[in-house]
């Protein structure tokens, strides 16, 4: 069973928690689309990005958002950690690692993707056509880009909320 550590502080002020953690499994979702994906890096110059090898029409399966399932109450006291995604008010799945291919999908004030939670799994779906070599996007929501994006959001669509177009 996975267990996680978690520190703060240092020297005789460090405090260690020890949690027990459930892992959100790989399963049917994750495979089926994996052929028809890539990670390489944005021109946006904010890292990597998932693009599609392929073409996916709306309400098409495009890849699960994977990870450890930690509680929320733990999730919310993380600050450098920028991969969680809050399945409820108890649980959420931190995507930390890289075989979560879905942490590569960026945001976009207008995406072209958007996340569903079914049976305690996060699926992200092609909202709109999308075309080969195109990136997938995905609209973090109004808390994530208030504390992290707001006049730094690099994503150039039209309806931006930093208004960088």
């Amino acid at each position: 069973m996975p267990w996680r550590v978690k520190s703060e502080g240092r020297g005789r002020h460090q405090a260690v928690y020890y949690f027990f953690v459930e892992s959100s499994h790989k399963d049917e979702y994750t495979t089926s689309a994996m052929s028809h994906v890539r990670v390489a890096e944005s021109p946006k110059n904010i890292g990597r990005a998932l693009y599609a090898t392929a073409v996916f029409e709306p309400g098409e399966f495009v890849a699960e958002y994977t990870g450890v399932r930690i509680p929320t109450a733990i999730a919310d006291s993380l600050t450098d950690n920028r991969y969680l995604f809050e399945l409820d008010s108890k649980w959420t799945i931190d995507g930390t690692d890289e075989s979560n291919i879905a942490r590569f999908i960026n945001h976009s004030c207008e995406p072209n993707c958007e996340a569903e939670i079914r049976d305690g799994h996060i699926i992200i779906s092609a909202s709109e056509p999308i075309q080969s070599g195109e990136e997938f996007t995905i609209d973090y929501g109004e808390e994530y880009f208030k504390d992290f994006l707001e006049g730094k959001c690099l994503c150039g669509s039209m309806q931006c909320r930093s208004g960088k177009k």
